[in-house]
């Protein structure tokens, strides 16, 4: 039986975080032993994890690295925090307007020469979320493997320091080709260690959990309901939404927006429809552990992101059958087939008020997509890839 670690930060709701359990609830537990290292047991999906993975014990310390700075230095990491304020200080130079990648990655490099490792030497070692600190420098195994879930070629971060962390891994896997070839875009030299594994969905459970009954206004609303579900951050694009939705009350009263989920950019998302004066047009709901019965109860489910690796979302969206809009970020044609099961508009408000709005006014075209949506994925072929890369022998680590 081979021993295998799976590493991620916690299970706080998240499309990262529900592909996770979709992959453990399929794993073979007869051939292989599943560690699984959480750095902080917190989050909603904590009681949706199987009960076969062994999960160990928080080391605290990893926990600090989604604390502020004061509340890192009050847990009593004091060089830690130090390091947080170094950290951050670097990313303001970057003069990027996306800066928490780059304060992460310096915040996890600095980090490192005060930081434990794990005792035990894994024949597996999974990061599945980045930054791959962790995996690749506290963690002794004889294959190591990255995930990467979103388009790096649109994260601002040190390329330097990047290939120095992923040279250090055997194999790097992308959920979708157009991750992979987003991926090599901006790390050419990485071309051999990359494979593409997608999210493995589970489509009985979540036409399952969409039966499941919920007390919330949108039961209740006879609008056009459009329905997002999305962290509220810079890469989703929500506040592309927000403008959009301005411009879509000026065409019709009878349409309502609704964003299932949260994140650092929610006060800002807030002040924009309240300037705009959308509180009943653009309504926030919030984190939710089954997001699939409000995905059902929609007209039209739309993707406004920025950039995505496969949005987890828009996978189960299609499972639920629903007519779907996406912007045209770089990896949105591994999703939808334009015109075919889903539609694609050009990015930005503009774009998304176009798209919503031809499909508002044309049922035959919502329709269209809806009819041509089969979700053909079998999840044994992708657990397959999975299993030919822990029985490896491990290429050798390119450094």
């Amino acid at each position: 039986m081979k021993h295998v670690l799976i590493a991620t930060f916690d299970m706080e709701v998240g499309g990262v975080e529900r592909s996770l359990i979709g992959m453990l609830n399929h794993f073979d537990y007869e051939n292989y032993h599943i560690d699984l290292m959480l750095y902080s047991h917190t989050g909603d999906f904590m009681k949706l994890l199987p009960s076969k993975p062994n999960l160990l014990e928080e080391m605290t310390v990893y926990k600090t690295f989604r604390m502020s700075i004061s509340e890192t230095i009050k847990n009593g990491q004091i060089h830690l925090g130090f390091i947080r304020l170094i950290a951050k200080m670097q990313a303001e130079l970057s003069f990027t307007q996306e800066k928490g990648y780059r304060q992460m990655q310096y915040m996890w490099k600095y980090s490192l020469p005060f930081l434990p490792k794990l005792s035990r030497r894994y024949d597996v070692a999974i990061s599945y979320l980045w930054p791959h600190y962790f995996v690749a420098e506290k963690v002794e195994a004889n294959t190591k493997i990255a995930w990467i879930h979103t388009d790096y070629s649109m994260v601002n971060t040190n390329v330097k320091l990047d290939l120095d962390l992923w040279n250090k891994f055997n194999y790097i896997i992308a959920v979708s080709e157009d991750c992979r070839n987003s991926f090599l875009d901006k790390y050419p030299s990485l071309d051999s260690k990359v494979e593409v594994i997608e999210n493995i969905a589970s489509p009985n459970l979540i036409r399952s959990l969409a039966m499941q009954p919920v007390s919330d206004p949108m039961y209740s609303d006879k609008r056009f309901k459009i329905v997002t579900v999305a962290r509220l951050s810079y890469a989703k694009g929500i506040d592309h939404a927000v403008k959009a939705m301005k411009k879509l009350v000026g065409l019709s009263n009878n349409i309502v927006w609704y964003v299932i989920g949260y994140g650092g950019d929610e006060d800002e998302i807030r002040k924009m429809i309240a300037d705009y004066r959308l509180e009943n047009h653009f309504i926030l709901l919030g984190k939710k552990i089954n997001p699939y019965p409000y995905i059902k109860a929609a007209d039209l489910y739309v993707q406004p992101s920025r950039y995505e690796g496969k949005a987890v979302t828009v996978t189960e969206a299609a499972i639920l059958n629903k007519p779907i809009l996406i912007t045209n970020y770089p990896t949105a044609k591994s999703q939808i087939n334009d015109g075919e099961n889903g539609y694609i508009c050009p990015m930005g408000s503009e774009g998304l008020y176009g798209g919503i709005r031809k499909l508002y006014e044309n049922r035959e075209l919502r329709n269209k997509v809806t009819n041509n949506q089969q979700f053909t994925q079998n999840a044994g072929d992708e657990l397959n890839k999975i299993y030919d890369l822990l029985n490896s022998a491990g290429r050798q680590i390119t450094i």
